[in-house]
């Protein structure tokens, strides 16, 4: 299918770019999500003449996304769990996890945007987590799961 892209697509193109993706791609997650438009005349012919209103909500997207990459980048998140004495966690600490760690400290994150590349933490230390804000702007933060032994 043909769509035209109402805003940039991580892996799929720019704001305005006509690409050809799956049906079912663009029927379930890009047009009912306002990322794309089916392009037909008519789509192309509404998306020349919304285009500059997209570019400038597009830019002022993208400047609020890296405020707030500058606020968050460095930030360390202590998280206590149970862990045994060799540092191994009874459980794990999930992106859910580290999202109600931020919201503590007054940043509002959805889980979505956490990125964990190694997945759930399960040792007690340091981890560095990525927050991706937008396409183009992420942020490292320093999660640091902290031990308490159980007696």
């Amino acid at each position: 299918m043909q769509i035209i892209l109402m805003e940039k697509v991580t892996n799929l193109g720019q704001l305005g770019d006509v690409v050809k993706v799956k049906n079912g791609y663009a029927r379930n997650f890009l047009i009912p999500q306002g990322k794309a438009k089916r392009a037909t005349p008519v789509g192309i012919a509404e998306f020349e003449a919304k285009r500059a209103e997209l570019e400038k909500t597009q830019a002022e997207v993208l400047t609020a996304a890296q405020d707030f990459a500058a606020k968050l980048e460095g930030l360390r998140v202590e998280i206590p769990r149970k862990a045994g004495v060799d540092g191994k966690l009874f459980g794990s600490v999930t992106n859910a996890d580290i999202e109600e760690a931020l919201k503590a400290q007054g940043f509002e994150i959805s889980r979505a945007m956490i990125r964990m590349p190694q997945g759930a933490l399960k040792q007690v230390g340091d981890h560095p987590v990525v927050a991706a804000l937008h396409s183009d702007v992420s942020a490292n933060i320093v999660v640091s799961v902290l031990g308490e032994t159980s007696s």
